[in-house]
């Protein structure tokens, strides 16, 4: 692969960035694309994602304030979140929302988040007014999480500068954000965010990671200028890194700030200034010890694997366990993360997408234990990302076969980038990898035509959920200054599947970080209820299982948060089961 050549004048080298709003491009009719006849062995089957945008109802534009300038911020943003506000069974769509720069309004519009609610059938209605989300801020990312206990999810609203919590009450939201203690500091920039029990006490803390320390002037001074085209954006290397936070949940409405306690703020030791450059955050439980751990993708900064001592404490160590640098000992531009026991073993492998003539990482333990070891290659995801600058990342199963499968999202930051750098292109068609099992030279093999997949985005977010019932996975991308994509998955292939909605013991009525086994057709799975992961976003909370021809389940098997276990065998299968965990493990 062949890297273009970059010149930086004024201060560092740009990191090649930028984009101009655009009207959304017309949509065509959907067409749903009949049965197809099986694939070839290693070959991946025939599948269409179908562009409903338009005709799902959702006509949101995202604004990233971009008004010539270059300023850092209009590029990062923005990300999305498949929830169940209203608790009516299916899954609704939050989008998040910059805004015009105070001294340039742009059109006079006012850019706010928006929420969308789903009919059931995959048909959505603007109700953001009416629900209390039409906010004006300069939104990045969202975390979504029942922080009270009280049965209805409430949403963190990461920003630049102040951030917002808004609590649900029966499907309308309040802004609680001072009483709650979670607004940060409006001179930080929070980017990824997550709701999890860190501590064990039965209710959901907040971690929220913090981008870099940026200010307006300090941009336009040192001036960033790339070749032939001008004034650029900067690169995050060129500013000081920051400090995240960790809210602990006091149980009564209160998060109280615990960042350094807890041992999460990291410094260098000759500088002592911040080293995190935090994007995105998955809270996983990495070594099996019953806690979770969190795992932080740092952009141009190594990236940080918290190990949870269960005492209420961190210990920082990503380059003990391997996961802090690429192959060479660098650090990459990290973007979005997932993880996932991908390959129905004992492994963990732990994906971060990474900058453009990057290759994507791919993190794999061995044997179930770590240190990890970077396996992109060998995986076959390295050589297919390279070229890609990736933001949002997801492991799941879009065919229903058993075994998960890969998506990246992709895009550029500078509109103008194929003019420099031949290779690069503002907007990049997303890609997906179909997961081959064991059959195959390389386990992840590139899915070369999955519809309207394939039409280059300006991508960033990247969610999932069953957006009409039908029991596959529906993704939404979301662009920069463009408009959010809504791509059903129009798979035909006749497998079977079983969705689970886990319903905990309050305060953790969502049991989140609770993992689950199912076993059929001589395979086991695994799955764990995590919401958080990509980039700045939040996938649906229930777990959803492919099943391959299988007809039957031999047995289901789910780690309530709290430790205790339960076993049962369902009955049915192509349904969503709802299982509430018994008040003590059978």
């Amino acid at each position: 692969m062949v890297i273009g050549v970059l010149l930086v004048f004024g201060g560092g080298a740009a990191y090649l960035l930028t984009r101009e709003p655009q009207q959304p491009e017309p949509v065509a009719e959907v067409e749903i694309v009949p049965p197809q006849a099986a694939a070839p062995a290693g070959q991946p089957p025939a599948v269409h994602f179908s562009d409903v945008t338009q005709a799902a109802g959702i006509r949101f534009t995202h604004v990233n304030g971009a008004y010539g300038e270059r300023l850092m911020p209009e590029t990062i943003g923005s990300g999305a979140a498949f929830l169940d506000y209203d608790n009516d069974g299916d899954q609704d769509l939050f989008l998040v929302n910059f805004r015009y720069w105070p001294d340039h309004p742009g059109d006079g519009s006012v850019p706010t988040q928006a929420l969308y609610r789903n009919d059931g059938g995959g048909h959505f209605q603007d109700v953001s007014k009416e629900v209390g989300l039409a906010v004006e801020t300069y939104g990045m990312g969202v975390a979504v999480g029942d922080y009270d206990g009280d049965g209805w999810d409430d949403l963190f609203l990461s920003s630049l500068k102040a951030n917002h919590l808004f609590h649900n009450e029966h499907g309308h939201f309040r802004e609680v954000t001072d009483a709650a203690g979670v607004a940060g500091r409006d001179d930080m920039w929070t980017t990824g965010a997550a709701f999890f029990d860190y501590d064990g006490d039965g209710d959901l803390d907040l971690f929220a990671l913090n981008y870099v320390s940026w200010t307006r002037e300090a941009d336009l001074e040192i001036d960033f200028r790339l070749a032939g085209l001008g004034r650029a954006y900067g690169a995050p290397n060129n500013f000081t890194g920051t400090d995240s936070y960790l809210y602990r949940n006091d149980g009564d409405g209160h998060f109280t700030d615990v960042s350094g306690a807890a041992g999460i703020q990291v410094h260098d030791p000759v500088s002592g200034l911040p080293v995190g450059k935090g994007l995105s955050v998955i809270p996983v439980d990495y070594d099996g010890d019953g806690w979770l751990d969190l795992i932080v993708a740092n952009d141009t900064a190594r990236n940080f694997l918290f190990h949870n001592r269960g005492n209420g404490s961190f210990e920082e160590i990503g380059a003990f366990e391997g996961l802090a640098y690429d192959p060479r000992g660098k650090a990459t531009g990290a973007m979005g993360i997932d993880a996932a026991r991908y390959r129905n073993d004992a492994d963990l492998g732990i994906v971060i997408g990474n900058f453009a003539n990057e290759m994507s990482s791919l993190f794999v333990t061995a044997d179930g234990k770590a240190p990890f070891a970077d396996e992109a290659v060998i995986e076959g995801l390295g050589g297919p990302s390279r070229l890609s600058l990736t933001f949002g990342v997801l492991f799941f199963d879009y065919d229903l076969d058993g075994r998960l499968d890969l998506l990246q999202a992709n895009g550029h930051l500078e509109h103008e980038i194929n003019k420099v750098q031949a290779s690069q292109h503002y907007a990049q068609p997303a890609q997906l990898f179909w997961n081959c099992g064991t059959s195959c030279a390389a386990p992840l093999v590139p899915v070369a035509d999955p519809g309207d997949l394939s039409r280059p985005l300006v991508g960033r977010a990247a969610a999932f959920a069953d957006i009409d019932g039908d029991g596959d996975l529906d993704l939404l991308i979301s662009q920069n200054g463009r408009p959010a994509v809504l791509l059903r998955n129009d798979q035909q292939l006749g497998h079977h599947w079983l969705r689970l909605k886990l319903v905990g013991k309050a305060p953790n009525r969502d049991a989140i970080g609770a993992s689950v086994t199912l076993t059929a057709g001589g395979v086991t799975q695994y799955r764990t209820v995590m919401p958080s992961r990509s980039y700045l976003s939040q996938v649906e909370l229930p777990v959803t299982f492919g099943l391959g021809d299988s007809t039957t389940v031999d047995k289901l098997g789910i780690t309530w948060p709290d430790g205790a276990t339960q076993a049962l065998v369902p009955q049915h299968v192509d349904t969503t089961l709802t299982i509430t965990q018994p008040e003590t493990g059978t």
